[in-house]
């Protein structure tokens, strides 16, 4: 099989890529995918995606023991599916600030700074509101307000204006400072994915070819230009051939996993596991970082919260009217701090109704409410390298967290405001007792018990084939790996620092933007 373009990965970055070049018309494009389609029920009920974690549409990645949490590893969920981990997130569209993607370009990223990408994710997305400065409609990239906003999140606002805040009914806007409800990928109630928006459209497409159950195992050259892509599917080995190149959209993961399984990597990493090196590139798999939170419960007083979601009055209010708890992304309130002496905001805030305490393992049975203070400029750096030269084996996830002070002294911070926001008197009608009672600790010391105990990450990793020209970069700022010919890497692996945001709506304009990159050639 030969194509002009193959995609490895169908996650937000590799729909948007995907479909952008099939749509041009000028090319036959290959989408390869690990999973299979997203035909679950539970992937358009917008409160259902955490009964997807740990299921089939879910990698299930789990990090090494992190030596500042106590030795305890990490769940780190990713989409197996088509739209990736947009078919199983919570829905949140931010874009990160206006400075975040400034500083990319400062540090020689030609074509990244906030107003060369604004465009981009001006024509992502058909918002609600309406077109204006900050945002665009006929976009593939639906952006709702909430459809049902739980009453105990318009307290939380209200909440966080008593406690000294700004309200910002637009994170996405002029700036972020401030409190507010989220926007969210949903179309009258149901789930929006960058499948639904990207990939289900080109499906029919005669120049476009959707492969899935198709996990690929190496990228093959000829010297050093990528030729195609090895993949494994139920029927046994295959290889489908790049005409022009092949775009590695794998992840933050599995990307830099399948570049080393390739011979893309450090020279010493290749030569233990006995593969062939292709290029030297010590920094695939260097670089990772992810958003470290830590969330406050309180039980609620009265019965308004998820917990009441499984009820067959919500089911039938939305089954009939696509209203009520089941609309829910969770995550509905938002809110961005600054706490440090520098331009971007370091400390946001999600909130919503219902207990959420390690990954949700550990919530108590009844009504409750949870904030959490993240900390979105972390410090901390891991990385991500082979346990085997199997395709098959689960890579070494380590992300380092808190192994860098400043985070945990800013969480320590973070703690505290999160603590003075739930206890102000708007929420006085809904607040129950602080679950567990450490997590009302005001001590230092106490504080950074509780963090350890409970820390986990808003499930937001990238950074691990950073775009730049200096010794650890992967891929230029056109996304074409260093060192090789007719490959690229288009994902949120690419970031080379964190957005201070949620990082799904960033990883669908990288996917934009390389589309873009291949089409102006």
């Amino acid at each position: 099989m030969s194509y002009d373009y193959v995609v490895v990965g169908s996650g937000s970055a590799g729909c948007a890529v995907s479909a952008r070049l099939a749509e041009s018309g000028q090319f036959e494009v290959a989408l390869l995918e690990a999973g299979g389609p997203d035909d679950l029920d539970q992937i358009n009920v917008p409160a259902s995606f955490p009964y997807l974690f740990k299921s089939a549409v879910d990698w299930d990645f789990a990090t090494e023991p992190q030596k500042q949490l106590n030795g305890r590893a990490e769940y780190t969920p990713r989409g197996k599916t088509w739209g990736g981990s947009s078919s199983i997130n919570a829905m949140v569209v931010n874009r990160g600030a206006h400075a975040c993607y400034d500083e990319w370009a400062q540090w020689g990223n030609k074509g990244w700074a906030f107003a060369e990408v604004l465009p981009i994710f001006k024509r992502m997305e058909n918002n609600a509101r309406g077109p204006d400065e900050w945002h665009g409609i006929g976009g593939p990239m639906n952006v709702a307000d909430l459809r049902d906003p739980n009453p105990i999140s318009h307290a939380m606002v209200e909440a966080a204006v008593e406690a000294g805040h700004f309200r910002n009914p637009d994170f996405n806007g002029a700036g972020q400072l401030g409190f507010g409800l989220h926007q969210v990928n949903q179309q009258d109630g149901a789930r929006w994915s960058a499948a639904r928006g990207y990939l289900h459209p080109t499906l029919g497409r005669s120049n476009f070819t959707a492969i899935t159950h198709a996990l690929a195992t190496r990228l093959t050259f000829d010297g050093t230009r990528c030729t195609g892509v090895a993949y494994r599917d139920p029927t046994g080995e295959h290889t489908v051939t790049a005409r022009r190149e092949v775009i590695v959209s794998a992840g933050v993961i599995c990307s830099p996993q399948l570049l080393l399984l390739s011979g893309i990597g450090a020279r010493n990493q290749l030569a233990h596991f006995g593969i062939d090196l292709v290029a030297d590139l010590p920094g695939v798999g260097e670089n990772l970082q992810d958003h470290p939170c830590i969330p406050v419960n309180h039980h609620c007083t009265q019965p308004v919260t998820m917990a009441e979601a499984g009820t067959p009055e919500q089911a039938a209010r939305y089954a009939q009217a696509r209203m009520g708890l089941l609309t829910s992304n969770l995550a509905e309130v938002g809110g961005f701090m600054q706490l440090r002496d520098e331009p971007i905001p370091d400390l946001q805030f999600h909130g919503g109704p219902l207990f959420f305490l390690d990954h949700g393992a550990s919530n108590p049975s009844g009504d409750g409410f949870v904030a959490f203070a993240i900390a979105v400029r972390p410090h901390s750096r891991g990385r991500v390298e082979l346990r085997s030269a199997d395709p098959t084996e689960k890579p070494v996830i380590d992300p380092n967290l808190l192994d860098d002070t400043r985070d945990l002294d800013l969480l320590i911070a973070g703690v505290r405001m999160v603590q003075d926001i739930l206890g102000s008197p708007a929420l006085s009608d809904y607040r129950g007792d602080v679950y567990p009672p450490a997590a009302g600790a005001r001590s230092d010391e106490a504080v950074k018990e509780y963090i350890r105990a409970h820390l986990q990450t808003l499930y937001h990793p990238v950074g691990t084939c950073a775009m730049g020209s200096d010794e650890l970069a992967v891929v230029d700022h056109e996304l074409r790996v260093h060192g090789v010919d007719g490959l690229r890497v288009a994902d949120a692996s690419v970031m080379p620092a964190i957005v201070n945001a949620n990082t799904n709506f960033p990883s669908i304009m990288i996917g934009e933007k390389c589309a873009e990159l291949i089409l102006k050639n």
